[in-house]
């Protein structure tokens, strides 16, 4: 594992090729007075040496920093035919790390120009990140690279070789899913650093418990190797990876070599790859958020049999379709639950077995506690799923609270939208405020 303590959390940050902008390197000087950066800050611009930009002292060249005022983490915002020669000044001032967000490399043919930077750097014993990528957002030392990012710190890993998708999925994950982030790191060309080197690191990061990578391609095979080798590492050790593996179409994979520089690999390949490893192979950024979310708050038990409640025919076979794709077992009711049931439930329009169909009486608050108290007393599972499509009202989330307080198993609700209204969103919002101790709803 290398040690990434001053990448994650340095003494000093340098920003060179700053700006009086919102984009390029002014970009990063905002995001960090954004989420109050508490380090010192240096910036870089010949052009504007001497001027001061909010606040801060703009200077030529890295060189000029004396020694006493360590900077552990430089961030390059240049022409990309300019990066080897300022490459060359950070080595000469001893620093650890780099992020190059500068693009221009072998995304557009120029692999000769990475090339130069890795011998620069493995001359000055320089570790970076890029080209052409965002760099790291950690809560914890107020690093980020969108204005949008908090503070909060969570236990998500996001490695991601698009800066735009490790955004999104860090704020949709913070600010819709309850899931806040440990570290995201955006990667980009992987020309150093790769998302090995990260997944290797969050083995023994006790603040990680989920790992959640967007992956465009592998440069080697030897890097192949070595990723099956940890995510298993990983996977074994009680830490889930979330794979969103993409690229595979042919105009798919001329975009990530124009992306990335990289070539996407074969489907099938990248199908076998959760059999080895014990990875979850995802499809959509909302796929993979919604997952870590559930990683993150069920803490699901070796138990995999579930009861589920429903107040419609189609949707409990649906439901326990998924269920048993992803082998999770639906047993059936214990006698003495089927019996109990029966004693409040009409016998028209509702099937008691598992899944159970409530139909229209589920639309009774007290049929529907009573049915959850009675599922919660079943030997045959651990968990309870029930389906809610909409009407989250005062009444049911006042009903689901009191069932939750009197129930031992873990709780889900899944609340599909039949269609869009903003009062919809609204009540899903209000019932997912629930404290996380009484209910947890997907």
């Amino acid at each position: 594992m290398k040690d990434f303590d001053r990448l994650f959390f340095p003494r000093a940050v340098g920003i060179i090729g700053v700006n009086n902008e919102d984009f390029g390197g002014g970009y990063f000087l905002n995001v960090l007075m954004k989420i109050n950066f508490d380090k010192p800050i240096f910036l870089f611009n010949p052009r504007l040496k001497g001027q001061k930009l909010k606040g801060f002292k703009i200077y030529s060249s890295i060189l000029e920093i004396p020694d006493s005022q360590p900077i552990d983490y430089v961030i390059i915002a240049v022409p990309a035919r300019l990066c080897p020669s300022i490459l060359e000044e950070v080595g000469k001032k001893n620093i650890p790390f780099v992020t190059i967000f500068s693009s221009g490399f072998s995304e557009i043919n120029k692999p000769e120009l990475e090339q130069e930077l890795i011998r620069i750097a493995r001359k000055y014993n320089i570790r970076f990140l890029g080209p052409n990528c965002l760099g790291i957002y950690v809560p914890k030392s107020k690093l980020a690279i969108n204005r949008f990012q908090t503070t909060k710190s969570g236990n998500l890993g996001l490695i991601c070789q698009s800066g735009g998708l490790a955004i999104y999925l860090s704020n949709m994950g913070a600010y819709v899913y309850g899931t806040y982030s440990s570290k995201v790191i955006s990667i980009g060309n992987q020309v150093d650093l790769n998302f090995v080197d990260f997944l290797k690191y969050f083995i023994n990061d006790d603040e990680t418990k989920i790992i959640g990578l967007y992956l465009e391609n592998i440069k080697n095979k030897k890097i192949g190797q070595e990723f099956l080798k940890v995510v298993k590492e990983l996977s074994l050790k009680g830490k889930p990876v979330i794979l969103w593996k993409v690229g595979f179409g042919e105009s798919a994979k001329e975009a990530v070599f124009s992306h990335t520089g990289g070539l996407a690999g074969s489907k099938k390949i990248w199908k076998a790859i959760p059999k080895q490893t014990g990875a979850c192979l995802v499809g959509s950024a909302i796929e993979l958020i919604t997952l870590a979310m559930g990683f993150h708050f069920l803490n699901l038990p070796e138990n995999r049999n579930v009861g589920i409640l429903t107040l419609g025919g189609g949707i409990s076979i649906e439901t326990t379709d998924i269920m048993e794709k992803y082998n999770i077992n639906v047993p059936k009711l214990a006698f003495k639950t089927q019996e109990r049931l029966s004693q409040f439930l009409p016998e028209v329009n509702t099937i008691i077995r598992n899944p159970l169909d409530l139909g229209g009486s589920g639309t009774v608050y007290d049929v529907f506690y009573k049915a959850l108290i009675a599922l919660d007393s079943d030997p045959n599972f651990s968990t309870i799923v029930f389906i809610r499509p909409h009407n989250f009202s005062e009444d049911f989330i006042n009903m689901i609270k009191k069932a939750k307080m009197n129930m031992n198993k873990k709780l889900i609700c899944i609340a599909p939208t039949i269609y869009d209204m903003v009062s919809i969103y609204q009540e899903k919002i209000h019932m997912k405020s629930m404290p996380i101790e009484q209910m947890n709803m997907i």
